[in-house]
């Protein structure tokens, strides 16, 4: 098979433009001849349902929570870029685009990216028209702050509720569909596989959550908005249930999986507490604009922070990155963090921290201001530390975030199946090797808002309607496969839990493909991981039936997905011998420890077939309106 990104010739600029002019529409009164199936209810699942649905398509929406409102985009905290230039520093659509192709150090697609930032200012526009209380100046407009990797303001926020605020509104304009008759939403459902027939997506198995049950569900298309795949590493800024299941089971029957290894770590979360913690807690990267990071100069530090005189701390960011100083990207922050903390200067009982201090900004700009921007972070940060930010500094450190990698799609937003496409987290498109912050909830609302019904409008005019319904053999076939994985599991009487495999399989990844990254480690991950599935295969332990609610059989289920995402994941790492973005390999280094990146054979997505021999492709990257360049951050 060979790869069609479908990008369309012309100008960068022109592309998007020139792209919607040759697709092929559908007349309104004829739209609704279509059902679409929306998999994930979050923000890029939402609101790609509630647009297609006010265009007129049939839409089925499926989740596993019991609401769309609690779906993880809940719980982004610090804002949404656009290119807007409310703040005047010079920001533009040409500016927006050159920082996020850098920040993702030349690794994803130029004409993506363009799109995401042209787009950005529709967005904006779209929030507030659905009531989004964003932040606004004395006198009505628009607030603006800055985020990772960028010299400009141009991050909209909604104090750090930005995820909640904008699900809010998104949510509304579901549930006006769902009022008209045109949105059905599935609540308490999972996809457990997809069926393909005849190379083209029809429809999904899902089991029902409240009662056991598998269940088939037709459509002349299907959408993969579950987000992405952190949760891997067990701890992680995920919630417990986001999972890799639904993109993983599209692997298998076909889709194409991108650059798995590309994981990014988010530089400021709280560090765990305990061992029996289930999640990690994100502290926005908007804190960042005000507080600033430092370790003391000595190491094993016995003094509180409050104690110790400037001149014996190390704002290291701003020594090693003075034009952008705590501002760095995520991958470039993490790393530095790691950096001290082997070097034995970190803080904290585990000594694997370090410090977020406002003491200089609330002397600056005083606490009612602080408040203003920062409360219900300070809030949260108290609450589950003890420690109040006003007066002691937050103690932070890297945990895994936000996934680069997944489903393969084209400039249309499909995967390498007809049918069959992917938005969001779920795919790959538009971050290359690291993602620039406020820029997930932005990818999230262009392509479901924006980019996907105009692209599936003309997949579907092409294809016409599915002639395989609910009842066609292959959706049997497709639940038989998943009874009869779930029987076996059920079956196997041995001695270890799913949490205990699970906390495992994370403590693997962390230590062959997470921060730092090497040959040697790599392949010890893989051996470990072999070790892990034989020890699934054999000594699983799961009680309970198939027929009625069962927690710990659903878990299973998304562990056996895990196991096969984390090899693939340490194999995509083991094959790409360079350094860049969140993908740091230690061999691939100069002398003062920064990245080498190998443009000559590494400038291409990394594509990956579902084969009995796993087999990787590559999507060639190229570069005609910002030249290949090394990325520093040590001047602007």
């Amino acid at each position: 098979m060979t790869l069609d990104s479908r990008i369309p010739a012309g100008p960068l600029s022109e592309k998007w433009d020139l792209c919607q002019q040759e697709m092929r529409l559908i007349a309104p009164a004829r739209r609704g001849r279509f059902e679409v199936l929306v998999v994930g209810a979050g923000l890029a699942g939402a609101s790609a349902a509630a647009t297609l649905a006010e265009q007129g398509y049939r839409v089925t929406v499926m989740t596993l929570l019991d609401s769309p409102r609690r779906s993880h985009s809940v719980a982004a905290q610090g804002g949404v870029n656009a290119a807007r230039n409310y703040a005047n520093d010079g920001d533009s659509i040409r500016r927006m685009f050159v920082d996020t192709l850098k920040g993702g150090d030349f690794r994803a697609r130029e004409a993506n990216v363009y799109r995401l930032a042209q787009l950005s200012g529709r967005v904006i526009d779209m929030l507030a028209a659905q009531g989004v209380p964003f932040a606004r100046e004395y006198g009505g407009g628009l607030l603006n702050r800055s985020f990772g990797g960028v010299q400009v303001s141009r991050t909209f926020y909604a104090r750090g509720q930005t995820g909640q605020q904008l699900l809010l509104g998104v949510h509304g304009s579901l549930l006006r569909q769902v009022q008209a008759g045109q949105v059905r939403v599935l609540t308490r459902r999972e996809m457990l596989d997809l069926v393909v027939v005849q190379g083209r997506a029809v429809g999904v198995i899902a089991r029902n959550l409240i009662n056991g049950d598998l269940e088939s569900y037709a459509a002349d298309a299907v959408v993969i908005a579950t987000g992405g795949y952190s949760s891997v590493f067990r701890l992680s800024t995920n919630a417990l249930n986001s999972n890799a299941t639904a993109i993983w089971r599209c692997h298998r029957r076909g889709a194409w999986m991108a650059n798995p290894c590309f994981t990014q770590f988010h530089p400021t979360c709280i560090p765990p507490l305990n061992a029996a913690q289930c999640k990690l807690t994100l502290m926005s990267e908007s804190l960042r604009n005000d507080g600033r990071v430092w370790v003391p100069l000595q190491g094993d530090e016995k003094r509180r922070p409050e104690s110790i005189p400037e001149d014996q701390r190390d704002y290291f960011l701003e020594r090693l990155y003075p034009a952008f100083g705590n501002l760095v990207p995520r991958d470039v922050a993490s790393r530095a963090i790691r950096t001290i903390v082997e070097a034995e200067r970190g803080v904290g009982p585990d000594g694997r921290a370090v410090y977020l201090d406002f003491a200089q900004a609330m002397q600056r700009v005083g606490r009612t201001t602080l408040q203003d921007r920062y409360k219900n972070l300070f809030a949260l940060y108290e609450e589950i530390s003890g420690d109040n930010p006003e007066r002691i500094p937050m103690q932070i450190s890297p945990a895994p975030h936000f996934t680069m990698g997944g489903l393969w799609v084209d400039y249309h937003l499909r995967t390498t199946l007809e049918g069959l496409f992917a938005v969001g987290e779920a795919n790959c498109a538009d971050h290359g090797a690291n993602r620039l912050g406020a820029n997930s909830l932005l990818q999230t609302m262009v392509d479901g808002s924006f980019v996907l019904p105009r692209t599936l409008t003309h997949e579907l005019a092409c294809l016409g309607p599915s002639t395989a319904d609910a009842q066609h053999p292959q959706f049997a076939e497709c639940a038989q496969d998943c009874r009869r994985l779930s029987e076996d599991w059920l079956h196997r009487r041995g001695k270890w839990s799913v949490p205990d495999l699970h906390r495992r399989l994370g403590d693997v990844l962390l230590k062959g493909v997470g921060l730092c990254r090497s040959a040697q480690g790599l392949r010890r991950a893989l051996g470990e991981i072999e070790e892990l599935s034989a020890d699934f295969d054999a000594q699983l332990q799961i009680s309970g039936g198939s027929g009625t609610i069962n927690g710990e059989l659903e878990r299973a289920g998304r562990l056996y997905d895990f196991l096969q995402l984390g090899r693939l994941m340490c194999l995509d790492a083991l094959h790409r011998e360079e350094s860049c973005g969140a993908h740091f390999r230690s061999e691939y280094q100069d002398d003062q420890g920064h990245p080498l990146r190998n443009d000559q054979d590494f400038a291409h997505v990394a594509c990956w077939e579902w084969a009995e021999e796993t087999v990787r492709h590559c999507e060639a990257l190229e570069f005609e309106a910002l030249p290949l360049a090394t990325r520093q951050y040590q001047r602007g």
